[in-house]
């Protein structure tokens, strides 16, 4: 995601420095033409090798595995060094966290919305809840994107499972799964540094329109490759976060105060997509 929403910014005519600790996505980096810095995104070595003053910071790390301690350390670490940074050297670029809609409790099929209490008691929603409050004491303009599932190049666990012909999948038929797709973050980061007065000090989820029971979702996709409609286990997939409650994330902030779309507004457009590729 940081590579494509790099990627973009350089079409546009901006410079771009990339930190990673992994030394292969360095190399694709560097081709891609960043100015690349290896390094822990939680120690405070990296603070030096910067060179200038950026006009925006985009914080998107994955826990990089590790379970729950490497949430801690990618994330809140993370977010920590940033803060460091930022007022040891008196940013005032616009930093940009992308989080996770994990952190909102709620379930029942209800519409989830910014203005609902993000206090799930899961420990890894806690840590990204600490996180924003982290993100929100930056020294200049700060924008939190609570992101739904991911999806796109690259990142399509679901379709790859039934391509290898999986005969179960993970969780409930009738959870309602919630879904944005890499381009639309990619696109959803640029609106928000494009209207930064806008988005500063603000929250915003993003979605795709289209939040659909994951069994409608896994029989779409298993017709459309010709494959058996798998059983659902009823339970998480084995080293990951406890089952996601069922609701609807809304994206009408984005819309309406950033004039934000996305192009793949459901599933069928996104994965559509990456079928045809």
């Amino acid at each position: 995601m940081g590579r494509a929403v790099g990627e973009s910014v350089q079409r546009l005519g901006g410079h771009v420095t990339a930190l990673t600790r992994n030394s292969l996505k360095a190399d694709g980096l560097r081709n891609v033409g960043f100015k690349t810095i290896e390094g822990e995104i939680s120690s405070d070595d990296w603070h030096r090798r910067v060179e200038t003053k950026p006009n925006f910071v985009l914080d998107c790390v994955s826990s990089g595995g590790g379970g729950t301690e490497g949430y801690r350390r990618s994330y809140l670490g993370g977010a920590k060094s940033i803060l460091r940074w930022g007022k040891q050297t008196g940013q005032t670029g616009h930093l940009i966290y992308t989080g996770s809609t994990s952190v909102y409790p709620q379930g029942e099929g209800v519409v989830v919305d910014e203005s609902m209490p993000a206090n799930a008691r899961e420990e890894r929603s806690q840590i990204l809840a600490e996180t924003e409050h982290t993100i929100s004491q930056w020294p200049g303009c700060w924008t939190i994107l609570r992101l739904a599932g991911i999806y796109g190049p690259d990142r399509h666990h679901l379709l790859d499972g039934l391509q290898t012909g999986n005969r179960t999948v993970p969780g409930l038929r009738e959870t309602l799964l919630n879904l944005v797709h890499r381009d639309d973050i990619v696109s959803a980061v640029l609106a928000a540094f494009v209207k930064s007065q806008v988005a500063n000090g603000k929250v915003f989820n993003v979605a795709d329109d289209g939040g659909a029971p994951k069994e409608e979702v896994v029989r779409w996709l298993a017709d459309r490759l010709g494959r058996t409609m798998p059983e659902f286990t009823g339970k998480s997939a084995p080293g990951r976060r406890a089952l996601m409650p069922s609701r609807l994330i809304s994206n009408a902030r984005i819309k309406a105060e950033l004039g934000w779309s996305p192009r793949y507004p459901s599933f069928r457009e996104g994965y559509n997509a990456i079928l045809g590729a």
